[in-house]
């Protein structure tokens, strides 16, 4: 039990977990969270099984990291009551310095004799200590005087307040893992979705992309309604950095594309004989139409934005963005299929038509065209205020441990012969330059009354 409390109470192991979690957060940056696997898979290829084998597609709510946070909060809070104790002692309860060893020991000390007798010396003192803040506990044995000036005692629990904000922070992270969740919604205009965990629905009206002078995305824009018990309640026009509140979810304008699924294509068919024929066809994926004075209808199956062949020499896209697109068609005579294959919008040259019967036809992939979606990142996060809190204890904490550091002053006064000798030392838990100079002052100040 003793080995597991000195492990739990180890700095060594409060920056070993602390590396660990920082790391991990940082690939939780990096790879995208909690979006669909064929998002991840047109990414990441192979390596997506791993990742969601092992949960970094959702980090933030695997067990293994919140197990991570929950060892590093007990490691604080073992750290924290292990230490607090002594310096409730040193707060509360200060003991008098009784032995002039313990002063000439510091380094921060000075010593000077005054002609007066003690009572005078301590007042004097007093007040020069006083009138710098300075809080005193005092003893009188016979003819000695032992003083304790102290002030900023808050200073001292400086680093319990960070841990207190660390640990409510931490807290906060727990419970947002646990009850909080992210999801991508994905809409098109007009589209009404139920959002999850919630009594309510998300409506889009308009999505808009608006674009710089040379051709690059300048923001997007989507304006959502809340539907609640069939009515409107609220609209709002959401873009980056600026989402929509509503009951404890935030909706955030996270991404934008195109709906592959139901794309339109204008095709061209040229025979290779007769330069003058051209007949111009537009379909949608799932249609089949007849091609004008031939015994032929077309049949678009597949729309693939950006084509690659994967290592099992099947088609794949390498992205959702239309860098190479590309549509599968077949062609048919009845109930007879005579040829099928892919046409490429960027490479026409390189179709790959595969023919069942002889055939005179060749195909263009001449425009394409589908609807824009938006992408919305739904949130609920109910340990956000507990977060903020933690934050502003952890900023009280550094503020009392950098620039509120505490300061005391320990005096022996002893009277001999009408004449008092004031041996002092003071420490300082920062900015001990500081502390010095304002030491120097006082002890100067008492050597010049009269």
């Amino acid at each position: 039990m003793k080995s597991l409390l000195k492990l739990f109470s180890s700095v060594k192991l409060a920056i070993v977990l602390l590396i660990i979690i920082t790391s991990t957060s940082l690939i939780g940056t990096l790879i995208p969270q909690q979006r669909s696997p064929s998002e991840y898979a047109a990414q990441f290829g192979q390596l997506a099984n791993l990742l969601n084998r092992f949960q970094i597609t959702d980090l933030y709510h695997s067990l293994w990291f919140l197990a991570l946070l929950f060892l590093f909060a007990l490691n604080i809070l073992i750290c924290t009551l292990t230490r607090f104790p002594a310096k409730f002692r040193k707060a509360f309860q200060p003991k008098l310095i009784k032995d002039k060893k313990n002063i000439l020991v510091l380094k921060i000390k000075d010593s000077l004799g005054k002609n007066w007798g003690l009572a005078k010396t301590k007042e004097e003192l007093k007040r020069e200590l006083s009138s710098r803040h300075y809080r005193l506990k005092e003893e009188v044995e016979e003819n000695k005087a032992f003083l304790l000036a102290r002030k900023r005692t808050l200073g001292l629990f400086g680093s319990d307040f960070v841990h207190l904000g660390l640990l409510i922070i931490l807290a906060g992270g727990i419970i947002s893992g646990f009850g909080g969740f992210r999801k991508n919604l994905t809409l098109s205009e007009g589209d009404t979705l139920d959002i999850p965990n919630a009594e309510f629905k998300l409506r889009l009206d308009k999505f808009e992309t608006e674009y710089y002078p040379d051709g690059n995305v300048r923001d997007w824009k989507s304006t959502l309604t809340v539907i609640e018990n069939e009515k409107p309640i609220l609209s709002k026009i959401i873009e980056v950095n600026h989402p929509l509140s509503y009951r404890g979810f935030v909706f955030y304008q996270s991404s934008y594309g195109w709906d592959w699924t139901n794309t339109s294509v204008g095709i061209w068919v040229k025979k290779r004989k007769d330069p003058s024929f051209l007949r111009k066809i537009d379909i949608t994926v799932g249609e089949k139409v007849s091609l004008e004075g031939e015994n032929i209808q077309i049949s678009f199956i597949q729309f693939i934005p950006d084509f690659i062949l994967n290592e099992k020499n099947e088609a794949a896209t390498r992205s959702l963005q239309p860098r190479n697109p590309a549509a599968f068609i077949e062609g048919w005579q009845e109930e007879e299929k005579i040829f099928s294959g892919w046409i490429f919008s960027q490479f026409p040259d390189f179709s790959r038509i595969h023919s069942e019967k002889e055939t005179d036809l060749s195909f263009e992939l001449k425009n394409f065209k589908a609807s824009q979606y938006s992408g919305i990142e739904a949130a609920k996060d109910p340990g956000v205020n507990i977060i903020w809190l933690g934050c502003t204890l952890l900023m009280i904490g550094l503020a009392c441990a950098f620039y509120w550091p505490s300061r005391e002053i320990k005096i022996i006064l002893e009277e001999t012969q009408g004449k008092t000798g004031v041996i002092a030392g003071g420490i300082a838990s920062k900015n001990r330059e500081d502390f010095q100079s304002e030491f120097d002052k006082i002890m100067t100040s008492l050597r010049r009354l009269r």
